[in-house]
């Protein structure tokens, strides 16, 4: 994987593990699977508009205009060929471009760890609240954060990233009691 990406980009894969790992250990998730998910995470980001699109098909017109949305799906599939078999992992790895289902815990902690990581200068509390154990609290405004920033600037939301900004705008909500 350090062959494919730049000097740069390693040195971000790399801060986002060991923030990911941090995470993971503040809120009783599994380490190690969020340490690999984050080493991945990246794998294929460097590639061309041209190599994603090959190895990762779109599936929409989003991804066709924009392949570079495609580097988690095209990395999910570097992992598999590496011999990466955890499901866990796999989804973490492809969602950290377009968010995940709040049920996954490992693919939220990478997500965010990505977003807050200190080199990128945001998100500093989003990153504050994940390391304190509140991690759906910082996923929740995570994603908000990044549909809101999307559409302030033009740019239509992924799908999936809709789908998980749906989500968690649920899960935020508190449920009415039948009385």
């Amino acid at each position: 994987m350090r062959q494919q990406v730049s000097s740069e980009r390693y040195a971000h894969i790399q801060r986002v593990a060991e923030l990911a790992a941090a995470i993971a250990k503040a809120n009783g998730l599994d380490v190690e699977k969020a340490y690999l998910a984050a080493i991945l995470h990246d794998a294929a980001r460097d590639f061309t508009d041209e190599q994603l699109l090959q190895l990762a098909p779109p599936e929409n017109e989003i991804e066709r205009r924009h392949p570079l949305a495609l580097h988690g799906r095209v990395a999910r599939r570097l992992a598999q060929d590496w011999g990466v078999q955890d499901e866990e992992i796999l989804e973490a790895i492809e969602g950290h471009v377009y968010g995940v289902s709040p049920a996954h815990k490992v693919g939220m902690a990478l997500y965010v760890a990505d977003v807050s990581e200190p080199a990128r200068g945001v998100n500093h509390e989003i990153r504050q609240k994940a390391l304190a154990g509140q991690l759906e609290e910082a996923y929740r405004e995570a994603v908000v954060c990044k549909v809101r920033y999307l559409r302030k600037k033009g740019i239509e939301p992924h799908p999936r990233t809709l789908a998980a900004y749906q989500a968690v705008l649920q899960q935020g909500r508190p449920t009415q009691s039948a009385g």
